[in-house]
């Protein structure tokens, strides 16, 4: 039996009719069109699915939409208003800090949610801030130098 849940993503307010155990990831993707946080290993150990929630990052492919109702959710399209990157997203475009892509959607909401939290992160927290996504390209040391780039920038 579905249901109508209501919650805020990306700024505005969202209202989606589905089945309450849906995957938060789901509705993104397949509802609300949101394609950047993609499905990975669906048990929330990879990190491609983050979203934060709330402003804690969560994978979106283990939470069911009935627990993000009410809630705000912040995805990758959502990290900058309009049409200016976020300072992570700038930063590893200038790094190049992306290999085939497909995990950094959630790498960069996990380094956006880090630099909202410690604006001065050292190696050493970006390092642990990024250690729940897995990229198996090997561009760890390129993302991890752009969010240490991501620090310089303002805003």
């Amino acid at each position: 039996m579905t249901q109508v849940f209501e919650l805020t993503v990306n700024g505005g307010p969202v209202r989606v009719e589905t089945h309450p155990d849906t995957s938060l990831l789901h509705v993104l993707r397949e509802e609300l069109g949101l394609k950047g946080a993609r499905f990975g290993c669906g048990v929330g150990l990879c990190g491609a699915c983050f979203v934060r929630l709330d402003g804690q990052v969560v994978p979106s492919c283990d939470t069911p939409i009935w627990s993000a109702a009410g809630k705000t959710v912040v995805t990758v399209e959502g990290l900058a208003p309009g049409d200016a990157l976020h300072r992570v997203q700038q930063a590893f475009l200038d790094e190049q800090a992306a290999q085939c892509g497909y995990c950094i959607s959630g790498i960069m909401v996990s380094a956006a949610d880090l630099l909202d939290k410690n604006p001065a992160p050292d190696e050493r927290a970006v390092i642990e801030a990024l250690d729940r996504n897995l990229c198996r390209c090997g561009v760890q040391r390129r993302a991890v130098r752009a969010v240490l780039a991501a620090t310089e920038v303002t805003g």
